[in-house]
This record gives structure tokens, C-alpha cells and sequence, in this order.
């Protein structure tokens, strides 16, 4: 060290050499064979210790374990004389280090003073990092208070918004303005502005009443002037709806006009419901009176002036099927009476045109058709009736609801309060004349123009008249089978014997029920029902048994079948040109008219060929059981049935042909049955020549004189027909 105590390099050498390597003395080597020699030297002095022996021997053992002790015991070196070496060879390095860090000394020296420079700067820099931490702690809490004081501020911000929107809302919904003042007080109802505010004063009446409930002190400012402002309100619309209605009142005044008038202004009664109740009723109550009166005398009247345009000449209960076909009853069919005058009761005609054509069509106009001198059937009366009613019905039952803000049974109710008068007015009329009518086709056509009706108001969506049109359909229904029921017991009671002359033509009863059951069973499709098949067929029974009996007052049996012939295929001919679907009045005529033409072709065929159609039929079986070797050959009968049937047959095709056209008023059917007995003809001809070619006939000489099939045949085609 130099002297006044100065350092220099070399002496800062040494301590940090020393520092960094230590004094040779510490050497670990050293150190530990230095405490052997201690605790060795010391064992005799401590032997009586257990405890310090114990600690000896740990000693010992951990030193033991190192392993350069291990190695130098496993060389057998000498550890006193092994450390010395290890002390030697330290020190040389020692002094090799010590040397090399003098040489570094002045780098050494620069890097302390650098060292000590750093840690000047390192020092200031932490103070002033404390310093900012202290600040920021101090920032930290200023921005957490702003932030709390801006949550608080913000909460304060919205509840003032909130505030004063609904305070804004309350003040403008309890304010009354100068325009709704003057819109109400001095403006028409019809202006739009008066619609608009008074909307307005519905809604600002509603609101305080709401707000008064809740104890608003503001509301109390603005009652007053509310409440004088809506009784202004309900005198102007008082009045307006009043007025509207009495105009319905006035002579031939078109009442759909104020009401599509009042539909405009529906509000004016939402309005009166909602704040005047007392007059709402009073307003409903009015129009109720008035409206049921209109209508009840409109109907009314229509109908007593439509009643005079009915036909003058009306069925009455002597026009039955079975009546006796006198100069009126053939009115019926007969040209002679002008259909101005009358309509048919038995066919069908242009009368099933109010059920297709007509059904929608504009209704009958009295005076017009007066004018014109029309007359109709009472089908056509009664859909012209009804439709107004439907129409008249929905359109009011629409308005009602519409206006009055009724639906359900209050819909109801208050339509019955309009329109009770008037189904009254066509409950007792329809009553009137359904005791007294006696044409079944227009009782029949009022029923499927009310099934027809029912239908057009479920597509209007207004089921107002169900009801009413049950109520009609029990009444007209009784009276339809009653009818039907009439004319069987006419059909049964009718004596064929007081009907005077018989003709083998279709008789004027078949023609009747052909033309009534086609009539019926073609409007029955579209809607069917057991109960006309089951009084039909009770009348067809009825007929068939008069045709029988009728039939029977013929004395040659061919008269009698060309009479049911006639009258079935006219009865088949008539059903099925009404009818598009099979009737069973049509499939079970057929099967008896085809029973009844066979046993005629028979008929027919026995005055010209009878010998040889007895001869086929009692022959032909005998050959059929293989008992030919008993008949008896006649050959002169044979003979003379071969010769009569050359002779003859040409001009008996001619004779039955001529009296078959002369028969059937069908021609059609006429022909058919030519060619039916023609061809029945050749049967027998064929069969006949078959049996004489079958011993013991087939030896006879008159075999050679039978004409030829062919021929035959041929002459047969030349009456074929050409439809």
C-alpha cells in the first residue's frame, strides 16, 4: 500500500486477486488435511468424549468421499506430503494469476471507476423512478375519482334524459293546443282536421284519466277544458250520425248511400263508445228503429208486387199426375196456353235456369216487368226474394260490424234487431204459400236455390241466414213429399176403365211422371238426398201398377205389349235425356222394357211363322236328350212348313215391318225391334234347318225345296238401319 494511504494499482491488484482466487492457506485440500491433523492431534485429549468422536468420524467419512482424497488413498501417497505438493503447486499459480491481474490492473481500475460511475447513474435513476411511481400512485387515484365522478355524472345525465322525455311526453299529451280548440269547435265533422283532432282528444282524454288515477296535480288543470271539449265533440257527431240517418227515412231515398257515408266516418262511434256510452245507444237505438222499419217495408211491399207478376193460371189440388186429362189439364203440354199464363208443374223446361243462369242475377224489378207484361213461375219469384234478402243480409251484417264494432253474438243480436221484422215478413209469406202450392218442381227448385245461397254466404263469410234457411228448408221439404205422395195416390186411385178410349201410344200419366222424375232426379244430383229417392220410388211403383192395369184393358195381347213397350221406352227416353248419371227409375224400366220387346218379337214372329216355331220348340229339345229315334216324322207337316215358309217369308218381313213402324211412336225403338224380330227370325230358320238335317229327318225330300240362309239374310239387311 502507498504511503498517505493512497492505493495504487498494483496494491488493487493484489486485494482483488486475493479476492477473486483466496490465500493459498484456504485451500480446500489444505484446509481439510489441516482438520485431520487437528482432530488426530487432539483424540487422546478428547477420547473420554462420545460425542466429539462421533463428530470426528463424520468428519473423516465426508472427506473420505471426496475424490481426490480417494485417489490419493488409492495411490498409497503420503496426505501430509501430497498437501505440501498441493500447497507448492497453488502458490506457483497464485503468483502466475497475481502477475497476470497486475498486467490488467489499469483496465481493471477504468472498469471499477466505470462500475462506480454506472452505479452513480443507476442510483439517480432510481431516485427519480421512485419519484414517477410516487406520481403515478398519485395520477391513479385522481383518474379512478374522475372516473367514479363521470359514472355519476353520466347515471345523473340519463336520468335527467329519461326526465325529460317523459316529462316532455306528459307536458305535450296534457297540453291542450289552439288548433284541436278550434278543429272541435268550429270545424265540420266531415274536414279531415276534425277526424284528426278529435283522435287526438280521444287520446289526451285517456290520458288523464290514466295519470289523474295516478295522482298527477296537472291533469287537474286540463280536465275542464277536456271535458267541454268532448261534450262539443259528441254534439257535432250526434247530430252528423242522426242527420245521416233520418236521410234513410225519406221517401224513395236509396239508403246504401248514407250508410256507405257513415262507413267513412266509422270513428264518430268508436269515439261515442269509448267516452258518451249514453249516446252511442242512443245513436244505435235510432238506427236500429229506423233501419228495421226500411227494411221490414221494402220487403214487404217487393214482395206483394212480385206476388202480381206470378203466373195467372196456378196448379191447385186437382193438378195431379193421376187427373184425368181434360181440356185444362192438357193445358199443361199443350201449346194452345200461352206460357205467359202458365207454367208446367210436371216437366222441367227453362224452369232450371234460376238454379244455374239466373241464380246471381240482378233481382226482379216490379214496375219494369209490369210494364213488359212478364210473368214468371214462383221458383224464379222466390230467387229473386231471397237473393235481395241475401244481399241486402250480408251488406248489413258487414256495416253492423264494421260501424256499430260488434262481432260474435253481439253481431248476431243486433241483426236480428234490424232484420227480425223482415225474416218475420218472409217467414209468414213463405208459411202462406207453401200450405197452398201444389207444384212440386218449384217447391223442389226453392229448395236447391236455398242450398245454393247457403253456400254463396259461407263464401262471403257471413253465416247470418242459417238460421232462416233451416227454418225454410223444414217447412218446404214436408210439403215437397207431400206433393209426391199426392200424385201417387192420384196415379193409384186413377180407374183405367173411366179414361175413356185406349190407345197403344205412351199415356199421358207415364209421359207426366217421365217428365216429373227427370226433372227431379236431374236436380237432385247436385245435392242428393235419400228422401226423394225414397217418394220417388213410391210414385214409380204407382205408375208401373197403372201401366199394368191400363195394359190390361187391351184385348190382343200384341196391343198390350206395343202399350208397355211405348210407355217404358218413353218413360226411358225422357229420364235419361234429363238425367247425366244412371238413375235405378232408367236401369230397372230397361230390364222390364227388354223383357216386354222379347215376348212382342214372339208375338210378332207366331202369326207368319208360328207352325215352325212350335215345330223348333218342341223338336229341338227331344234331339237335344238323344231321343230322336222316338219322334214321329210327320213329313207332310214338315213338307207343308218348308213350302209356307218359301211362299211367305219375303212378304211377312214386309207385313211386320209396316206394322211395327205403325206400333211404336219411336221410330228409333221401332227399327230396333224390326231388327230384333228379324234376326229372332233367322234364329228359328237356322234352328229349323238344323233339325231337318237330323234323322229321321235328314231322308225327307222336301229338304231340297228350303230356301238358303243366305238369302234370307240378305233380304234382312236391306231393312238394317242407318242410324
Amino acid at each position: 500500500m502507498a504511503e498517505g494511504g493512497n492505493v495504487t494499482e498494483e496494491d488493487v491488484g493484489q486485494v482483488n486477486a486475493r479476492n477473486i482466487f483466496g490465500d493459498p492457506s484456504d485451500s480446500y485440500l489444505m484446509k481439510d488435511v489441516s482438520d485431520i491433523e487437528l482432530h488426530l492431534g487432539e483424540l487422546d485429549i478428547t477420547s473420554q468424549d462420545e460425542h466429539v468422536l462421533d463428530e470426528l468420524d463424520e468428519f473423516i467419512q465426508r472427506n473420505l468421499e471426496d475424490n481426490l482424497v480417494k485417489e490419493a488413498l488409492n495411490k498409497g501417497v503420503d496426505l501430509r506430503q501430497y498437501s505440501k505438493q498441493i500447497e507448492t503447486d497453488l502458490r506457483e499459480v497464485e503468483d502466475d494469476s497475481i502477475q497476470d491481474y497486475i498486467k490488467e490492473s489499469k483496465n481493471i481500475a477504468n472498469l471499477h471507476q466505470q462500475i462506480k460511475a454506472c452505479d452513480g447513474i443507476l442510483e439517480t435513476m432510481e431516485n427519480m423512478l421512485s419519484g414517477f411511481q410516487i406520481d403515478l400512485k398519485s395520477i391513479s387515484a385522481e383518474i379512478q375519482t374522475l372516473q367514479e365522478q363521470s359514472l355519476r355524472m353520466n347515471i345523473k345525465l340519463k336520468n335527467r334524459q329519461a326526465i325529460k322525455s317523459e316529462l316532455s311526453q306528459f307536458i305535450d299529451e296534457l297540453i291542450v293546443p289552439e288548433s284541436m280548440i278550434y278543429a272541435i269547435n268550429d270545424l265540420q265533422p266531415t274536414e279531415q282536421t276534425f277526424i284528426e283532432q278529435l283522435h287526438e282528444l280521444s287520446h289526451k282524454i285517456n290520458i288523464v284519466k290514466e295519470q289523474g288515477f295516478k295522482g298527477a296535480m296537472a291533469c287537474n288543470d286540463v280536465r275542464d277544458v277536456l271535458e267541454k271539449l268532448k261534450l262539443k265533440a259528441v254534439s257535432k257527431i250526434r247530430e252528423f250520425v242522426l242527420q245521416r240517418v233520418y236521410q234513410c227515412r225519406k221517401p224513395m231515398s236509396n239508403y246504401q248511400v248514407p250508410q256507405n257515408a257513415l262507413l267513412k266516418y266509422r270513428y264518430f262511434f268508436e269515439f261515442l263508445l269509448m267516452h258518451h256510452q249514453q249516446v252511442a245507444r242512443e245513436i244505435r237505438d235510432e238506427y236500429v228503429d229506423t233501419m228495421s222499419k226500411i227494411y221490414s217495408a221494402y220487403f214487404g211491399g217487393y214482395i206483394a208486387k212480385l206476388m202480381k207478376l206470378q203466373y195467372e193460371e196456378l196448379a191447385g189440388k186437382d193438378d195431379l199426375m193421376g187427373v184425368e186429362d181434360t181440356a185444362k189439364a192438357r193445358g199443361f203440354f199443350s201449346s194452345k196456353t200461352p206460357l205467359k199464363n202458365r207454367s208446367t208443374i210436371f216437366s222441367l223446361g227453362s224452369r232450371g235456369q234460376v238454379l244455374t243462369d239466373l241464380l246471381e242475377e240482378p233481382i226482379i224489378v216490379p214496375h219494369a216487368a209490369q210494364k213488359t207484361e212478364k210473368r214468371y213461375s214462383y221458383e224464379a219469384l222466390f230467387r229473386s226474394q231471397h237473393f235481395a234478402l241475401l244481399d241486402n243480409a250480408c251488406r248489413e251484417y258487414l256495416f253492423l260490424c264494421d260501424f256499430f264494432l260488434v262481432s260474435g253474438n253481439q253481431a248476431t243480436k243486433l241483426f236480428v234487431s234490424v232484420m227480425g221484422k223482415v225474416i218475420t215478413v218472409f217467414n209468414k209469406h213463405m208459411t202462406s204459400y207453401i200450405a197452398t202450392c201444389y207444384d212440386a218442381i218449384a217447391i223442389f227448385l226453392c229448395i236447391h236455390i236455398i242450398h245454393r245461397y247457403k253456400i254463396i254466404m259461407l263464401k262471403r263469410e257471413v253465416p247470418i241466414l242459417e238460421k232462416y234457411w233451416d227454418t225454410l228448408l223444414d217447412s218446404l221439404w214436408p210439403r215437397f213429399m207431400k206433393m209426391v205422395e199426392l200424385n201417387a195416390q192420384s196415379v193409384k186411385q186413377t180407374d183405367p176403365q173411366k179414361l175413356g178410349n185406349i190407345d197403344i201410344q205412351p199415356h199421358y200419366i207415364t209421359r207426366r211422371y217421365a217428365e216429373f222424375s227427370g226433372a227431379i232426379n236431374s236436380l237432385n244430383e247436385s245435392f242428393p238426398d235419400e228422401r226423394v229417392l225414397k217418394c220417388l220410388g213410391k210414385l214409380q211403383r204407382e205408375v208401373e201398377s197403372f201401366i199394368l192395369r191400363r195394359a190390361s184393358e187391351f184385348v190382343k195381347r200384341k196391343d198390350h205389349l206395343v202399350f208397355l213397350i211405348n210407355n217404358y221406352d218413353m218413360m226411358i227416353q225422357v229420364i235419361q235425356e234429363r238425367t247425366t248419371d244412371d238413375s235405378k227409375e232408367s236401369d230397372s224400366f230397361q230390364q222390364t222394357l227388354n223383357t216386354k220387346i222379347q215376348e212382342y218379337i214372339e208375338e210378332v214372329l207366331s202369326p207368319y211363322f208360328g207352325g215352325m216355331m212350335t215345330f223348333v220348340k218342341e223338336t229341338e229339345p227331344m234331339i237335344e236328350r238323344g231321343q230322336a229315334q222316338s219322334i214321329r216324322v210327320n213329313e207332310g207337316q214338315v213338307t207343308q212348313l218348308v213350302r209356307d215358309f218359301a211362299v211367305r217369308w219375303k212378304a211377312a218381313i214386309e207385313g211386320m215391318n209396316s206394322e211395327l213402324m205403325r206400333s211404336f211412336s219411336n221410330f228409333k225403338n221401332g227399327t230396333q225391334i224390326l231388327q230384333g224380330a228379324l234376326a229372332q227370325l233367322i234364329q228359328y230358320y237356322h234352328r229349323f234347318q238344323k233339325i231337318l238335317s237330323q234323322p229321321p229327318f235328314s231322308r225327307l225330300a222336301c229338304r231340297t225345296e228350303l230356301i238358303n240362309i243366305h238369302h234370307v239374310m240378305v233380304e234382312v239387311k236391306k231393312h238394317k238401319t242407318a242410324f
